[in-house]
């Protein structure tokens, strides 16, 4: 990774008229195009907005896709399963990657892969191919998820809560606006599935443009500082070992405990409804009433967060509202519904705010790209196991007062996790490095 990745980035505030983006300096940092500051906030938003319509757009028109492709039952249940182990698995070679190429083009390529998957997987012929093409799209989603942060703690580093919000909020937009549009859509243009998720892939192209551009500067950026002689590559390795940070694994169970409730939330929060009288439409728009709380309230989160030196308060205030919600859930599922989901979709910003944490808890990109890496792919693995475990416990009470239960009893060591993500130190600090 080139020296003006690696370095530190605490530098003092930009004049309001220089314009951004503007990476950490180096003594021979290459002068930056004009046009890439708006590019690059273009390019970051478009690539949020595709990190989740692959998921969720699949998730509306399962069942349909399930019989079109004559999917077993274990087949259909592997599938459920593929995200979160692409993250986990892909998650840990960006950094790799981005040492080798840069930041600005594993993410160009992830926005590539994101759209070449969603273009094969309408027309597969058997659940094989669509599960392959559907790993392709996963792919480029997980380099995406790790190399944001990276993105704007290297071009942004005096407002990563600001850009962590923004991307945030797109990031939710994009999950809401595929689980509520699919279904019109696909009815609209005919009413076929593979219509339906072949829709989405128009978005991912979209996002792969201004990624060309940048990716075409940041390299030519690289070139001119490795002939200066300031990228050079005996310090690329030179980042943080993560693993021996305190703060680092309880920015990894923290983001994995999140996942777990988000996933529970997306998974089973309608059928929690259901079962206690709730027609199925009105559970549908709980749901995303849910989903749809996390657009503004992702932008809001990073932003305060970027400002406080510790961000444990935020976190043990989202935990209450989580606590509040599985309560209300269990006492009175149907007759406090809609406050219900309003305090779940709430507690479920706790994603949004761990982004922002990785950003905040590394000096240097090379530090944030680590940290990121490690916790998101650790994370992901932390959370496979609840969705499973939440089913069998509702398949084998019959009901969901266990479920709920451990849902509550996580949020326990879930804030506890956040209080230590949140104090002010970095990786780098109790890595013993000094940048």
């Amino acid at each position: 990774m080139p020296d003006d990745e690696i370095q530190t980035l605490n530098r003092p505030k930009a004049a309001p008229h220089q314009a951004l983006p503007r990476p950490a300096a180096t003594p021979a940092a290459a002068p930056q195009p004009q046009w890439l500051g708006p590019v690059l906030i273009v390019g970051i938003v478009l690539a949020a907005l595709n990190l989740r319509p692959a998921i969720t757009s699949l998730g509306a028109l399962f069942e349909e896709t399930r019989t079109g492709l004559g999917m077993s039952g274990t087949v259909a249940g592997l599938i459920t399963s593929v995200p979160a182990l692409c993250f986990a698995a892909v998650g840990v070679t960006a950094p790799r990657l981005s040492r080798r190429f840069g930041p600005a083009a594993v993410v160009c390529a992830g926005m590539a892969a994101i759209a070449a998957g969603l273009l094969i997987r309408p027309f597969a012929s058997n659940a094989a191919g669509f599960l392959a093409a559907s790993a392709l799209s996963l792919a480029g989603i997980a380099l995406t998820n790790v190399l944001l942060p990276v993105i704007v703690k290297r071009w942004f580093p005096d407002r990563v809560g600001t850009m962590t919000g923004l991307y945030s909020m797109a990031l939710a937009a994009g999950t809401s606006l595929a689980a509520a549009a699919t279904v019109p859509l696909t009815s609209a243009l005919g009413g076929s599935w593979r219509t339906g998720l072949l829709v989405w892939a128009v978005l991912a192209l979209a996002a792969v443009l201004p990624w060309l551009p940048i990716a075409t500067a940041a390299r030519r950026t690289r070139a001119a500082e490795a002939a200066a002689g300031t990228a050079a590559g005996a310090q690329a390795d030179t980042g943080p070992r993560v693993v021996r940070s305190r703060t680092a694994w309880a920015l990894a169970c923290y983001f994995g405990l999140q996942a777990t409730g988000a996933y529970v939330t997306m998974g089973w929060l309608p059928q929690i409804f259901r079962d206690a009288g709730v027609s199925a439409a009105t559970a549908g728009v709980l749901l995303a009433v849910t989903m749809v709380m996390g657009v503004p309230l992702a932008f809001v989160i990073p932003r305060l967060a970027g400002r406080m030196r510790n961000q444990g308060p935020i976190a043990v205030t989202l935990g209450l509202f989580g606590l509040a919600g599985y309560l209300g859930l269990y006492l009175a599922p149907a007759a406090g519904a809609w406050a219900w989901a309003l305090l779940l979709g709430i507690s479920n910003c706790a994603f949004p705010l761990v982004i922002t944490m990785i950003g905040l808890r590394a000096r240097s990109s090379a530090g944030v790209v680590r940290l990121s890496a490690f916790a998101q792919s650790t994370g992901y693995l932390i959370s496979i196991p609840g969705p499973l475990l939440i089913g069998a416990l509702y398949q084998h009470s019959g009901g969901w007062d266990l479920p709920l239960a451990l849902m509550a009893g996580l949020l326990v060591p879930q804030v506890a996790l956040g209080v230590l993500a949140g104090r002010d130190r970095t990786i780098e600090d109790e890595c013993g490095m000094r940048n």
